[in-house]
């Protein structure tokens, strides 16, 4: 099988497509042809060194997958040779061919493409759980989604746009914000031209927002947190602060590390807010959770209700220029490879 191979820490240019031995599905695994690959910041962060949980290098990362079933091992039932499907990947879908426990593999309904498929499972996923079980979401609460044009901030303006009455802000450049607002978004806020937390104070009339989203870290999840109504949340579920360039910088580093809030469990008490993190990475050791959050995505897919938003395909041979794309923040929606090619 061919694989996009991390081959050290550093800039775009270490990515190279290498020859690997084809992985043999184990009893209770699905092996995939894979189609499509999702590209998420996460492993960005990993090229550049500082995504602790990712393998050492040379390494291949991927969280997501969409293909067609080549085999499936003894223990498996309700996949057959040629199904369509989709999967979550423990690292390892940045390939043309992956092995996967039946457990988190789903078939890609009929009305998807195996494309919108490869740009679910990370994204809606983290967007469900931030909003829905983790956030509590409900009626008529206001919103603070960073990166809002990305794949999990469109993700969850599709989700939250089930919630009547919910009033959503979002962070993204200013040539994004037609699109937020077509999708719901009702105020983007331009990050380059503007204060974000001065822009939510004038529209709120003050009041600030009862549900922060954020994946940018540091002293964004201060000002975050500054904006939280009595009885808000945040969630931090990244610190895309921390990677300043195309190479791991230190200082920069440190300099996100020490504007990071410390959170007493005293001050939370009195300001009655909640903090929480999310790392998706982390939850895949429980079935049942992700089973059934997978399941409740799955039914809004089939209804319509939501539709992944790609922003581009690179051939996974252009995997270098993927990464560019995503780290300079130009996509609009998910990035996907093209494991074949």
């Amino acid at each position: 099988m061919k694989a996009l191979v991390i081959t050290r820490f550093g800039g775009p240019e270490v990515l190279q497509v290498q020859e690997r031995p084809d992985p043999v599905p184990g009893a209770d695994e699905v092996l995939i042809d894979s189609a499509f690959a999702g590209l998420n910041f996460a492993e960005v962060t990993a090229r550049v060194g500082l995504y602790p949980d990712a393998p050492p290098p040379p390494m291949v990362v991927g969280y997501e997958v969409s293909g067609t079933v080549a085999a499936t091992g003894a223990n498996v039932t309700g996949f057959s040779k040629g199904d369509r499907v989709f999967a979550m990947t423990r690292f390892g879908a940045h390939a043309s061919r992956v092995a996967v426990n039946a457990t988190q593999v789903r078939k890609v309904p009929e009305k998807m493409s195996l494309e919108e498929a490869a740009a679910m499972p990370v994204n809606y996923l983290t967007a469900f759980h931030m909003m829905f079980h983790v956030g509590q979401l409900r009626p008529k609460q206001r919103v603070l989604i960073h990166m809002a044009a990305g794949g999990v901030g469109l993700a969850a303006i599709q989700l939250a746009r089930q919630v009547p009455g919910v009033e959503l802000f979002g962070t993204a450049s200013a040539s994004k914000h037609e699109l937020l607002r077509a999708n719901g978004l009702q105020h983007p806020i331009d990050y380059h031209s503007a204060d974000y937390s001065t822009e939510v104070r004038k529209i709120t009339g003050g009041r600030g927002v009862d549900l922060v989203l954020d994946a940018l870290g540091g002293g964004d999840w201060r000002r975050g947190y500054q904006l939280l109504n009595p009885a808000g949340h945040l969630v931090c579920f990244g610190w895309a602060n921390m990677v300043g360039g195309e190479k791991r910088n230190l200082l920069k580093v440190g300099i996100e590390f020490f504007q990071q809030p410390k959170f007493s469990p005293m001050q939370l008490m009195n300001d009655n807010k909640t903090v929480s993190g999310v790392h998706m990475g982390h939850l895949f050791e429980e079935l049942e959770l992700l089973s059934g959050h997978l399941d409740r995505l799955s039914a809004l897919i089939d209804s319509g209700v939501v539709k992944p938003h790609v922003d581009k395909v690179f051939p996974m041979s252009q995997g270098g220029e993927a990464h560019r794309h995503i780290q300079a923040r130009k996509n609009v929606g998910k990035v996907l490879l093209d494991c074949r090619s």
